[in-house]
């Protein structure tokens, strides 16, 4: 096979084996099984980790630090052998007080950080290639798929050759990956063995067999011995105490057993807990949807109200917010209590705030729900759970407020918020943090730069050990030009975090900033081989490559850029100015009108269309536009572009005073030409 990679397809497992035992592979770093049946979200992450951990923290001891809450995440039993994954504030409350929950982004981060892992490991190998056999890919979690798509994608990885097993059904971006990447081995499917099949092996295999003679055994059995073989079963894989198992065949056997409404809904507890603190939100999701369906809303709301809430948030966390808004008014509609109609409300309100695309997102209708949640909260009896619904409520009025362009009074709902905090309930240490980065947010909307930045670098000394927070202590300095702190304070992100495209993203901008490109491009390229959908990445290098000369390479950002953000502004002032270089000059002026439609105060724009008046000899218009440009980006490349025009104008005042600040920042010869020649023409 000349293939790097291979997809064996067949419907059946067996016929799979066999297909691979008659292929030349390079020696086997790991063969796992990917069925989330076994252990839930990273079950084959996890298999191959377990694997290879012993071995790779001999060789390269430093990957167990630098990959701590990648490893800890996929294979939760290696939590005693790598350094503390988990030592930001949300892990120090409890489960009730917790606000604040990973992104659907972040098993994006652990799969490339995997992939980190995987390519330092076998690097320190020099023995050639290494084959990772995964089978069952079709009936894999989705972080699993993820983490298959980004080894199929990341080309930094040579030595790794992938053998997937899977049936034909695999949609979506590891469908495409493997079009573009792996061979394909069909296998026909072979004739079934002639034998009664074994319900105790079906059983064994928690319910990943896809022998349909054993499954038919299985079937057969009365419900009594069926619930016996998974109690058996469920007993064996807790006394192994690995909680991975927690996370799947455990809670599959203990739904099946003899005492599904206690043992099965107490093992779903648990795991959706777990999967909602470290962020596996579609299996979090699944998990508890399961619950729901087990727990008696009039007899345990609590427990009901714990698995409907864990369904919508998770939901709403990986992108299905019909789904979650589906949720909510179910809820709505089976409920009689006050708190769940005041949850309910305000999770609608926020998908519409924080969620929902703006064509879909409804303002008016979020403020209606905030309304009502804050009518509901003067009802709960419980004064703290009052006012801690309370000041939920007007926080997010505050962030509506914000989007509706009034940042000033976010500012003010804010405060109110954290006046509560300090005098009626100090013990909400994550509360109040989420507070003052929502602060931090309106006081940068409103201009208070300075301000902002205090209540960032306020959320940081509350929370040392967050990732995100250093970033917005990051872009915050940025704001304010201090770009060397900037630089200085992304870098504080890397080592909190799995890999994070964001962070090298703004690296690069930071460092273009500070006139460093080789440094910029190799940010800008890192940030691409995490996430080769990184819009912002994609401008920042195709902006790089242009100001180098790499117009082809510029081309191919853009129109990757355009493909993924077709109004993306950036990326269209960008066309225009390579559509301008290349002589397309009319295009390039619709390009350029265009993009000031879609944002009229980008400098970039209004100063490209400038230039390309003052070339087809409209000199008024050009300096028109000019105008605008330096009125909205005061930078010395516009106000030269602006004396030229000026210059022709005969305007040799004004041309000479732009070239004289011009002249401020850099003593171009030119530049001191054409001053010299405005002074004289002025006399």
């Amino acid at each position: 096979m000349t293939d790097r990679h291979l997809w064996i397809r067949a419907d059946r497992l067996a016929d799979r084996l066999r297909a691979r035992a008659r292929l030349d592979l390079p020696p086997v770093l790991a063969a796992v099984d990917a069925h989330r049946g076994l252990r839930g979200p990273y079950t084959a992450a996890g298999a191959l980790v377990r694997t290879v951990a012993a071995d790779a923290f001999a060789r390269c001891p430093e990957l167990a630090a630098r990959h701590n809450v990648e490893l800890a995440s996929v294979a939760p039993e290696l939590v005693a052998t790598v350094p503390a994954a988990w030592q930001t504030l949300e892990w120090t409350v409890c489960e009730g007080e917790r606000t604040r929950y990973y992104s659907g982004l972040h098993t994006l981060n652990i799969a490339n950080g995997l992939a980190d892992f995987l390519r330092s490991y076998l690097g320190a190998h020099d023995d050639g290639p290494r084959t990772l056999v995964v089978e069952n890919v079709h009936e894999a979690d989705p972080t699993d798929v993820e983490l298959l798509t980004v080894l199929l994608r990341r080309n930094d990885i040579p030595q790794l050759r992938l053998v997937l097993g899977a049936a034909a059904g695999i949609a979506g971006p590891l469908s495409a990956a493997l079009a573009a990447r792996a061979g394909v081995v069909d296998v026909p499917t072979s004739a079934l063995p002639g034998t009664g099949g074994d319900a105790r092996a079906f059983v064994d295999s928690d319910g990943t067999s896809d022998d349909p003679a054993d499954r038919a055994a299985y079937d057969r059995l009365p419900r009594p011995e069926r619930e016996a073989l998974h109690d058996i079963r469920c007993a064996e894989l807790h006394a192994l105490g690995e909680q991975s198992l927690a996370l799947g065949a455990i809670v599959h056997h203990a739904e099946r057993g003899s005492r599904p409404r206690v043992a099965g809904v107490r093992a779903i507890e648990h795991a959706m807990g777990h999967c909602r603190k470290v962020g596996l939100h579609h299996a979090a999701a699944d998990l508890g949807a399961r619950g729901r369906a087990l727990v008696d809303q009039g007899d345990r709301p609590a427990l009901w109200w714990y698995f409907t809430e864990g369904v919508a948030a998770s939901l709403t966390a990986v992108g299905r917010f019909d789904e979650a808004a589906a949720v909510y008014e179910d809820a709505r509609a089976t409920s009689a209590d006050p708190e769940v109609h005041l949850m309910c409300a305000y999770g609608i309100a926020m998908l519409h705030v924080d969620h929902l695309s703006p064509h879909r997102r409804d303002l008016r209708a979020a403020r209606a729900w905030l309304n009502l949640a804050s009518v509901l909260a003067t009802r709960l009896p419980d004064p703290r759970t009052r006012l801690s619904r309370t000041v939920s409520g007007r926080n997010g009025l505050a962030l509506l407020e914000l989007h509706e362009g009034r940042p000033e009074e976010a500012v003010r709902l804010l405060d109110d918020c954290l006046a509560v905090l300090d005098g009626e309930l100090e013990d909400h240490p994550l509360h109040r943090l989420l507070l003052r980065h929502d602060r931090a947010r309106a006081l940068a909307a409103a201009g208070r730069l300075e301000d902002a930045l205090a209540d960032h670098l306020a959320v940081v000394a509350l929370d040392p050990g967050s990732a995100e927070h250093h970033f917005h202590v990051g872009t915050a300095l940025r704001a304010l030009g201090r770009d060397e702190e900037a630089l200085a304070a992304f870098g504080r992100v890397l080592p909190l975090s799995p890999p994070f495209p964001g962070a090298h993203h703004h690296i690069g901008d930071t460092l273009m900033r500070l006139g460093d490109p080789a440094r910029a491009l190799a940010a800008f390229e890192r940030a691409l081989v995490l996430d080769p959908g990184h819009v912002g990445a994609l401008v920042g290098r195709a902006g790089l490559r242009c100001s180098l000369g790499d117009a082809a390479g510029a081309w191919s950002d853009v129109t990757t850029g355009l493909a993924l953000a077709p109004d993306d502004a950036h990326l269209l002032c960008l066309k225009a100015k390579l559509l301008a270089e290349r002589g397309e000059t009319e295009e390039a002026g619709r390009v350029a009108t265009g993009v000031l439609e879609l944002d009229p105060d980008l400098a970039e724009a209004w100063a490209l269309r400038g230039r390309l008046r003052f070339e087809g000899g409209d000199v008024r218009g050009a300096l028109a536009d000019l105008d605008r440009a330096v009125a909205l980006g005061d930078r010395p490349e516009l106000r030269y572009h602006r004396a030229v025009a000026y210059e022709e104008a005969g305007r040799y005042g004004e041309a000479a005073a732009d070239y004289r600040l011009v002249l401020a920042v850099s003593d171009d010869a030119d530049t001191r030409a054409r001053l010299d020649f405005c002074l004289r023409s002025a006399g």
